[in-house]
Order: C-alpha cells, then structure tokens, then sequence
C-alpha cells in the first residue's frame, strides 16, 4: 500500500504502544507464562549503532514491526517480528522480514539468527519460505521442543547477500 511507512523508533515510544501490547497480548495468549522464567529483554539493544527497531506505520497509524540487535560480529538477531492480527495475509510480515534484511546486510552484518515459538506455525512458515536454514528437526511435532531439554524456541539461521530484497 502507498500510504505504507516505515518508522525507527524505540519500544517505549508512545505512538506504537497498539503493536507492542498486541504481540505480548499475543504471547501470552498463545504460550502463558511458559517463557516467564527468561529474563526480560533490555529494549536498548535495539538501538543504534548495533541494533533497529522498525514500524510499519499505515494512515498514521502503527500495524507491523520488528527488530534486530547485534548477535555476534557477523550476525544480527532479529526479534519481535508482528503484524496486527486484522492486517494479517497482506504480506507485511514479510515486509518487515526484508526491510530488517536489508537494514542488517547494508550495517554490515553477514547474517541472521532468529527463533520463534514452538506455538507459532505461520511464523516457521514465513522463516522457511524465505530461506531461513531450520537449526531443529522440522519433522518432529513443535510441542516436541517445549519439553527439556529444550527451551520452546526453534532457532533459524540466513546468510544475507548484498542483493537483499527492497519492500
């Protein structure tokens, strides 16, 4: 859509308070409190010069986000990748995927490491049609990884290439 933007901005900004309260609203609906026991996450590793914090802004008005902070050397760790559950099927998951690529590959870094929820279908779904390399079995029933030794989230990895999808 034309009246599609991308913002960076930081977690705590006022204007996208909607998404950031739709994806913990969505976690906890999909997982309770099967992930309280991991520490917080401080939001100021999604700032620059290592980090990103994006957002789909349409009319105004925030829809979709993501993030990325700094791995390793070589690699960005994106995170809180989430689209408005009204918005859904329009694609825009996979515009924040490229827009963080693209974000990623022009600072430097030569790859990408991710997890999702083992209660997150349509997200393993996006990862693999975008060539994001599974570091689990995919064969196995995703419930499988919510006991030990696991941990609940299924890790991918992608090389970024320096011709990265513009969105």
């Amino acid at each position: 859509m034309s009246d599609d933007v991308f913002i960076q901005t930081v977690p705590e900004d006022p204007l996208i308070a909607p998404v950031i309260e739709g994806l913990f609203g969505e976690y906890r609906e999909r997982y309770g409190d099967f992930f309280s026991s991991l520490p917080p996450e401080d939001d100021s590793v999604f700032s620059a010069p290592d980090g990103t914090f994006i957002v789909l802004l349409r009319n105004g008005a925030p829809i979709a986000m993501g993030a990325y902070k700094r791995y390793d050397e070589d690699t960005a760790e994106f995170k809180r990748i989430w689209t408005d559950r009204r918005l859904r099927r329009q694609g825009l998951a996979q515009k924040i995927l490229h827009e963080l690529e693209r974000r990623a590959a022009a600072y430097g870094y030569r790859q990408v490491f991710l997890t999702t929820g083992f209660r997150q279908p349509e997200a393993v779904g996006l990862y693999l049609s975008h060539g994001y390399q599974p570091q689990f079995d995919t064969r196995l029933d995703p419930e499988v990884y919510s006991r030990e030794p696991y941990d609940g989230r299924l890790p991918f990895k992608k090389a970024l290439t320096a011709d990265v999808p513009v969105s």
